[in-house]
């Protein structure tokens, strides 16, 4: 018996000298500078959630989501966060690129000025001005919009510059409103001035579209599926996670970057995000699983005011997949 318990513990004892398998490094590169938005990836991270996956996460700020799809296409990051409609653009005109997951399923788009300015619907715009980015996605979906509200370009007047000017047109007292998401521009408006707005939201005048997702290399998706399922998988627990205790999660940026912004603002950006996670057909399922209606919805609307091939239409399914996606209660 005493030989039989020396053997074991010899045994353990080599088990325990051998080094653990080494987690997965894996790269996420953001849309954007960092905002309420990214508070689940931090708070995934600081959890451990995605080590619990065996991925080692680096998180990296972007410089805009054509950028860091490019950076995805060419592998320079192994999964990026953007705007879905962006990434379509850049898979139409061959970008190996593919969304593994599409959070945020209602459009974050709107027109937004001071509360005190008392503009609360598409009529209150007449008469006002609106500071506009040329050629963003915003601006592209922008007559769409009047459209479907009844207000003509010839109702207000617009200002134009990069995503600062804008900015400041509407801190300055130059512009009445600007185009912005509700989560991102509104805080940065109320870091800078401590003043809140309020948003004139396209998604409430019948404009579904999706945004934000997760995109991937689709040669990276077929070389390392096991590891795409267990980065998705993380995923969605870290967004689950960080629905339950937005503080805490937007705490986490913080944590992971000082100069990351203001904690009440990133929480209430944070908040004013979760409700653009899921649609009606999808309230009942976890974050990512978008319904393919919703996306034929955003291609065709992409085809007619966006700017996207009409062949885009020939195949939706092609931008995205949800194969990589934990089933429920997985």
């Amino acid at each position: 018996m005493k030989r039989w318990m020396g053997v074991v513990s010899a045994a353990l004892m080599v088990f325990a000298a051998m080094p653990a398998q080494a987690a997965d490094k894996v790269v996420l590169m953001l849309n954007w500078y960092v905002y309420g938005e990214h508070a689940p990836f931090y708070y995934g991270k600081a959890k451990g959630i995605y080590a619990t996956e065996g991925i080692d996460l680096e998180i990296q700020e972007g410089r805009g989501s054509a950028a860091t799809t490019q950076a995805v296409a060419a592998k320079t990051a192994d999964f990026g966060y953007v705007d879905v409609p962006t990434m379509m653009r850049a898979a139409i005109k061959g970008a190996p690129v593919v969304a593994t997951g599409v959070l945020l399923q209602t459009s974050p788009m709107s027109a937004m000025g001071f509360v005190d300015k008392n503009i609360r619907k598409p009529e209150d715009i007449k008469g006002k001005t609106v500071a506009i980015t040329p050629a963003d996605s915003m601006t592209q979906i922008w007559p769409l919009f009047l459209k479907k509200t009844g207000l003509k370009e010839s109702d207000f007047k617009t200002v134009a510059g990069d995503g600062q000017t804008k900015l400041n047109a509407v801190i300055n007292g130059q512009a009445d409103l600007l185009l912005g998401y509700v989560m991102d521009q509104s805080m940065k408006i109320k870091d800078a001035t401590g003043k809140d707005v309020y948003p004139i939201k396209f998604a409430d005048y019948g404009i579904n579209m999706v945004s934000s997702g997760i995109i991937a290399n689709t040669d990276y998706v077929k070389a390392n599926a096991d590891l795409v399922r267990r980065f998705m998988s993380a995923t969605t627990k870290a967004v689950e996670a960080a629905e339950k205790e937005p503080k805490a999660a937007a705490q986490s940026i913080l944590d992971a970057n000082p100069k990351g912004g203001k904690i009440d603002t990133l929480t209430q950006g944070f908040e004013l995000t979760i409700p653009l996670y899921r649609t009606a057909e999808t309230k009942s399922k976890r974050p990512f699983q978008v319904a393919d209606q919703n996306m034929t919805e955003t291609v065709n609307l992409l085809v007619e005011y966006g700017g996207l091939d009409a062949k885009a239409k020939e195949n939706p399914k092609a931008f995205y997949t949800n194969d990589y996606l934990p089933k429920s209660g997985s």
